[in-house]
């Protein structure tokens, strides 16, 4: 993101009483109001999945690379070489296996070298590092362009320091993915701003790691999370989520279940970057780093008519509602339905692993 995604701080003031019958007026415009975004809450809860084509995903793997740093032990040296090899248009899974060790490149999956799979000794031992600030979009240490990939037991960072609040062209994405149908199981992201761009598609991440300190999980993606970590590094002040829908059209959000908020410095859930922006947390852990508010409109208030924030039986400290903003909601069963098993990313077309 641009110098917008900056945390900014406002404390509104409260307006000036006027006189006459302005009370009675307020509180019937507040009224009408709740009522709208309640009928909102319950339109956005009903919609489908019918932007995307039904997945066809390729399981069973036809062949497989190895990468090891000792080029006694592997077919490539870096994972570039192994991506760089397989044909132009990839048309069968194929598993390519890192060896532990730490590999210091960009790499980039083209738009049509699909059905890869990248499988690491584990997160703690293969690791894919990358270090240069190079724009939101430019600066993905590991960056996917093709459908049906998936990602096992490996770490992506970005090894740019930890930016002030409010620094310009810092950001730091270690893992950009903008296809469709992408799956994560064991992996680990780390940075601090913008450290996954969840850019495009749907996808899945299942106990993974996920590290940063300014909307570090971030894009229009329509993304499940489950079982996992989200580990917050700001030295003041951050935020977990700027997720991007811009659109009441654009089939996308995060939902976050069964997952643990965590770490440093004082935390918004989420920013409301695209002006319909839909994040859903759901049976998840919350410390006490939580900011009471939970939610920023990002500076424009229109945006709280539009955006769909929701929590649902989450636990800790941080998960107390009483001081939430007005325009997010404790959900019900009926409203939290959509968004908590596998049906939200129509993960039973796709997901095998």
């Amino acid at each position: 993101m641009n110098n917008s995604g900056s945390v900014r701080c406002r404390t509104k003031g409260m307006r000036p009483r006027k006189s006459g019958n302005s009370s009675s007026v307020d509180t019937t415009q507040v009224e009408q109001s709740e009522q709208q975004f309640l009928k909102w809450v319950d339109f956005v809860g009903s919609l489908k999945h019918s932007r995307f084509k039904t997945a066809k995903n390729k399981v069973f793997p036809s062949y497989t690379l190895t990468v090891d740093r000792n080029p006694q032990l592997g077919d490539f040296t870096s994972i570039q070489d192994a991506i760089d090899s397989l044909p132009l248009v990839n048309l069968v899974r194929v598993v390519i296996k890192i060896h532990a060790g730490v590999y210091t490149e960009k790499v980039t999956i083209p738009t049509m070298k699909s059905f890869i799979t990248i499988e690491g000794a584990s997160a703690e031992k293969t690791v894919v590092q990358f270090g240069i600030p190079l724009g939101t979009y430019g600066s993905a240490t590991f960056a996917v362009n093709s459908p049906y990939f998936i990602a096992r037991n490996i770490t992506f960072k970005n090894t740019t320091p930890v930016p002030p609040p409010g620094a310009v062209g810092k950001q730091a994405v270690a893992f950009r993915i903008s296809a469709d149908t992408a799956a994560f199981v064991g992996c680990k992201f780390l940075g601090a701003q913008d450290t996954l761009y969840d850019h495009l598609g749907r996808h899945y991440y299942k106990d993974c790691y996920i590290e940063g300190s300014v909307d570090f999980i971030f894009g229009n993606g329509l993304s499940l999370f489950e079982n996992c970590q989200v580990h917050a590094i700001a030295p003041i002040i951050g935020a977990v989520t700027a997720q991007a829908r811009s659109s009441i059209l654009d089939d996308s959000g995060f939902s976050f279940v069964n997952c643990k908020v965590t770490g440093s410095g004082a935390l918004y859930l989420g920013r409301a970057w695209g002006p319909f922006s839909r994040v859903v947390f759901a049976y998840t852990y919350m410390d006490n780093i939580i900011i009471p508010k939970g939610w920023y409109n990002w500076g424009d208030p229109s945006r709280e008519m539009t955006v769909f924030y929701g929590q649902y039986k989450c636990t800790g400290a941080g998960a107390n509602y009483a001081g939430r903003v007005s325009w997010s909601r404790e959900l019900t069963d009926q409203e939290a339905k959509p968004f908590i098993s596998l049906t939200f990313i129509d993960g039973s077309e796709w997901i095998n692993v």
